[in-house]
């Protein structure tokens, strides 16, 4: 397959130079016509019956199937979820911290993360990591470890910087537990989840599927108790002696019920992915970096991630808002000065040019 006939899957992109898949990524036509045939045969079916639940849970199964295939891992060591913030609440509720443990983070994680992990009731430690990469955020991170330490929860790619974390050196320079949050990094990058005791999926980012989907990895299911149990994630109940027995894999942390056309979506989107596309990512986030650096301060360092952020001329949030009724599609950062551009597999050397143009071109904030 050609890159402009997988470009060519997708609608938006014929409108406007999508730039926001570490938001949500562009969908393709397979993709919403799956969601729409799932809706149809609801509308002319039903949403009952032996046929429906047993297509909603070979879907199910499908999914797992697919997302473990992305990340190195078995179908079995997956459960299905919303998103990135169910998992990390699954394993922040489920490990049992106690107000004398610790979490380490960074300075650079997502609520979605930090949000569980400040529920957690336990004391959090947080490496500032600040511009650092590469050796110096490992010495940074791991200085933060004491004998009190639960966990390791970090962002594999930052949200904010777009920095990549060598994940596997620091599961194994600290011996910690390491939760990762994935939502920039599956689908942009090459993953291999199994470094990590867990690690969540977004599926509605650079995997370009439906809203509210996503998954987790769990090495050993045995390791966290089930905190939040869903009716997927019991084997079976009893319902006077009031317990329940959980599946014996990943699966008995399912989050609940994910409609049955954001399933259909979903395979759809991971359905015939180009070999290339990780290649392709890295190489046109490159080039964005380098159109950026000749004429705004860049933050993101080369060779990490697909995301590259940058301090624009004018205010961040205004400067987005301009881009995006110019047809570019980024988005700013809360609460810093910076925009931030997404750069997927699917990003043309014409989107970049828009971007670099409307930037510097008749810009009425400048």
């Amino acid at each position: 397959m050609t890159y402009e006939e997988v470009r060519a899957r997708f609608p938006v992109l014929g409108r406007v130079a999508y730039l926001n898949a570490g938001t949500s990524g562009p969908l393709a036509q397979a993709t919403l016509d799956a969601i729409a045939d799932e809706l149809r045969r609801a509308g002319e079916e039903g949403r009952s019956g032996r046929d429906y639940y047993e297509r909603t849970l070979a879907r199910r199964a499908g999914v797992r199937r697919r997302i473990a295939a992305e990340i190195g891992a078995r179908p079995e060591q997956l459960a299905l979820t919303e998103s990135t913030t169910a998992g990390c609440n699954v394993v922040l509720a489920g490990l049992d911290l106690r107000p004398d443990d610790e979490v380490v983070i960074t300075d650079t994680e997502h609520f979605g993360l930090l949000g569980p992990v400040i529920a957690s009731g336990a004391q959090v430690r947080v490496a500032r990591l600040e511009q650092a990469t590469g050796d110096a955020a490992l010495e940074r991170l791991l200085g933060e470890v004491t004998s009190r330490t639960r966990l390791l929860a970090v962002s594999h790619v930052s949200w904010i910087t777009g920095h990549r974390l060598d994940i596997a050196r620091l599961k194994q320079a600290s011996d910690v537990p390491l939760l990762v949050d994935g939502a920039q990094s599956v689908g942009a990058i090459p993953v291999d989840a199994t470094v990590a005791d867990f690690y969540t999926v977004s599926g509605q980012k650079w995997l370009c599927g439906p809203d509210a989907t996503g998954a987790l990895f769990v090495a050993d299911p045995e390791s966290l108790r089930v905190a939040r149990p869903s009716y997927h994630g019991q084997k079976s109940h009893d319902r006077l002696a009031a317990t329940f027995e959980p599946r014996p894999d990943a699966s008995r942390f399912d989050t609940g019920w994910i409609p049955t056309p954001s399933l259909a979506g979903l395979e759809a989107a991971l359905e015939d992915l180009p070999p290339w596309r990780y290649e392709r990512a890295a190489e046109i986030a490159t080039r964005c970096r380098e159109l950026l650096a000749e004429r705004f301060e860049v933050v993101t360092a080369s060779g990490h991630g697909t995301l590259v952020s940058f301090r624009p001329r004018a205010d961040p949030r205004k400067t987005a808002a301009h881009l995006y009724e110019r047809g570019v599609v980024v988005r700013d950062i809360p609460d810093t000065d910076l925009v931030r551009v997404s750069c997927g597999w699917w990003t043309s050397e014409d989107d970049l040019r828009r971007l670099i143009d409307e930037l510097t071109a008749g810009n009425p904030l400048e």
